[in-house]
C-alpha cells in the first residue's frame, strides 16, 4: 500500500525546485502517488502535480513505501546519472553515424523524450547543445575529405593496364590514397584531380612500379589480400561503410539495405550507396560486393561490367 502524500516541508520544497536539474539533485528520488512510480530527478516523464509528489533518499526507501521504479529513467540503477549518461552516449553515437545532421525532433524521437528535455539533458552531460555537437563533429570529420587537403600536399601516381582496362594508383606520404579504374589514362588523371584538387600531383611510374604490378595481380585475382599502408579519407559515416565492406568475404555480397542495418541506420540506404560511390580505393575497399536487395548488380562507380567480372573471379566463375 502506498503511503499518503507527505506535507510540504522546506526540504521538500528545495527538492521540488531541483527536480529538473540532475547535477544538483543527486541525492534524492521522487515518487508520484497517482501512478505508484518513483523516478530520479531529470526523468523525461511528464512533470507531476506537486501535491502528488513524495521525496526519498534512496530507491530502497521508495520501494519500501510501495512505489515501483520508472521504466524510462531506471532510478534503481547504481548511480543517479547512469541512465542519463547512457541515453546521451547513445545520442552522441547516433549523431556521429547519421548520414545527415539530425534535427532536434529526430533526436527526441530516437531518445523517446521531448525536445525540451533532450536539449536540457544533452547540455547537462556534454556542455553543449545537440546542434553544436553535430556541427563540431562534422567540422572535424570533414577535414578528412579530399577537398579539404592542405594545399600542395605531395601525391604521386602512375597508370597501368589490366584485363579490366586502364587503372591508376596514387600514393600520399601515408599510403595508397586512390585506386581508380577506367578506359583511358586521361580520364583517370582527371578523376584523380577532381578527388584531390589542392594536392601537388606528380606522375612517378618509377617509384610506384612494384605497386602497379601488385595491383595487376589483385585485379586478376581479387580473392587475395594486399597488405599495404592505406590513406583512407572520408567522413565518419563513409569510413564506417567502407569498414563493413572490407569485412564481406570474397565471393559473397551484401545489399545496401543490409549494410545500412548493420550500421544501425536502416533508413540510410541511399547514404550507403553514396558512400560506395565515393570510394576511391577500388577492389581494396570492395564496393563491388554490394548489390541490390534482389541480388541484381547496380551502382558501381567504374562500370557494371567490371563489377560483374570481379564478382565472377571471386566466386571462381569464368569471365
Amino acid at each position: 500500500m502506498i503511503d499518503e502524500p507527505n506535507r510540504h516541508f522546506p526540504a521538500d520544497e528545495q527538492c521540488w525546485q531541483a527536480l529538473d536539474n540532475p547535477p544538483v539533485a543527486r541525492n534524492f528520488f521522487y515518487a508520484v502517488i497517482t501512478t505508484g512510480i518513483y523516478c530520479r530527478p531529470g526523468c523525461p516523464s511528464r512533470r507531476p502535480n506537486r501535491d502528488n509528489v513524495r521525496f526519498f533518499n534512496s530507491p530502497a526507501e521508495a520501494e519500501q513505501a510501495g512505489f515501483r521504479p520508472c521504466k524510462r529513467c531506471h532510478p534503481q540503477t547504481d548511480t543517479a546519472d547512469s541512465a542519463l549518461i547512457e541515453r546521451i552516449t547513445r545520442l552522441c553515437r547516433y549523431i556521429e553515424t547519421a548520414p545527415d545532421e539530425p534535427s532536434l525532433a529526430q533526436l527526441a524521437d530516437y531518445a523517446g523524450i521531448s525536445s525540451y528535455h533532450l536539449q536540457r539533458q544533452f547540455k547537462t552531460i556534454t556542455g553543449i547543445s545537440p546542434k553544436a555537437y553535430a556541427k563540431s563533429h562534422r567540422k572535424t570529420m570533414n577535414q578528412m575529405l579530399p577537398t579539404s587537403l592542405k594545399k600542395n600536399e605531395p601525391i604521386t601516381y602512375a597508370c597501368g593496364a589490366s584485363s579490366l582496362g586502364e587503372f591508376l594508383v596514387a600514393q600520399s606520404q601515408k599510403g595508397i590514397c586512390a585506386i581508380l579504374l577506367g578506359d583511358n589514362q586521361e580520364e583517370l588523371v582527371t578523376e584523380l584531380k577532381g578527388r584531390f584538387p589542392t594536392a601537388d600531383l606528380q606522375p612517378s611510374e618509377e617509384n610506384i612500379s612494384e605497386l602497379l604490378q601488385q595491383m595487376v595481380s589483385l585485379i586478376e585475382q581479387p580473392t587475395q589480400s594486399l597488405q599495404l599502408p592505406l590513406d583512407i579519407r572520408g567522413t565518419l559515416f563513409q569510413q564506417k561503410v567502407w569498414e563493413l565492406l572490407q569485412q564481406i568475404p570474397a565471393g559473397e555480397t551484401r545489399s545496401y539495405t543490409q549494410i545500412a542495418q548493420a550500421l544501425g541506420t536502416p533508413k540510410a540506404i541511399r547514404a550507403v550507396a553514396s558512400a560506395c560511390a565515393a570510394n576511391a580505393l577500388a577492389i581494396i575497399i570492395p564496393c563491388h560486393r554490394v548489390v541490390r536487395s534482389d541480388g541484381h548488380l547496380a551502382g558501381y562507380r567504374w562500370g557494371l561490367e567490371r563489377k560483374k567480372i570481379l564478382l565472377q573471379r571471386e566466386r571462381g566463375d569464368q569471365d
